[in-house]
């Protein structure tokens, strides 16, 4: 009967563990989906051609944020959003089509997290350029928004 009992309480005690992982890995996909959504959200204003929102949208509006690419560092929204300007936006220039490919996502704390993946930008009449991003996100009244985002170039072949 003692072991029935202690059986009894070890399956009760591992159907509540369960439970509780089950809830924090639902909660921690609902923020992993809120987080990529971000940047799905910023890929369909890209090929809008809406820099504006593509930036409003992904990056917290903040003078601490960073943007490292090229050997360069960019701090401050405003830096940044002329940075796009001038690289996409200026006379001549295409901004071609954007696509966030093999996206992961990592929940660090109930508001910070990490996206990373492959971005590639198609052009009509230039070659097609593209790299990998690391995002490092935190969620805001707003949503999620971008606070670092180190972005590379992969080199031509």
């Amino acid at each position: 009967m003692a072991r029935m009992r202690r059986l009894l309480a070890v399956l009760a005690f591992a159907s509540l563990a369960a439970c509780a992982t089950s809830a924090t890995t639902y909660r921690d996909r609902d923020q992993s989906d809120a987080m990529e959504a971000v940047i799905r959200e910023q890929e369909s204003a890209w090929n809008h051609g809406d820099l504006d929102r593509f930036v409003s949208v992904g990056y917290l509006r903040s003078p601490n944020l960073t943007f490292y690419s090229g050997g360069e560092v960019s701090r401050g929204y405003d830096p940044l959003l002329e940075r796009y300007r001038k690289r996409y936006q200026e006379i001549g220039r295409e901004m071609g089509h954007l696509s966030f490919t093999d996206v992961e996502t990592l929940i660090l704390s109930s508001s910070t997290g990490v996206v990373r993946g492959h971005w590639k930008l198609e052009f009509q009449k230039d070659p097609a350029i593209g790299g990998l991003f690391t995002l490092v996100m935190e969620r805001t009244p707003e949503g999620w928004r971008i606070v670092h985002d180190h972005t590379s170039v992969a080199a031509k072949t």
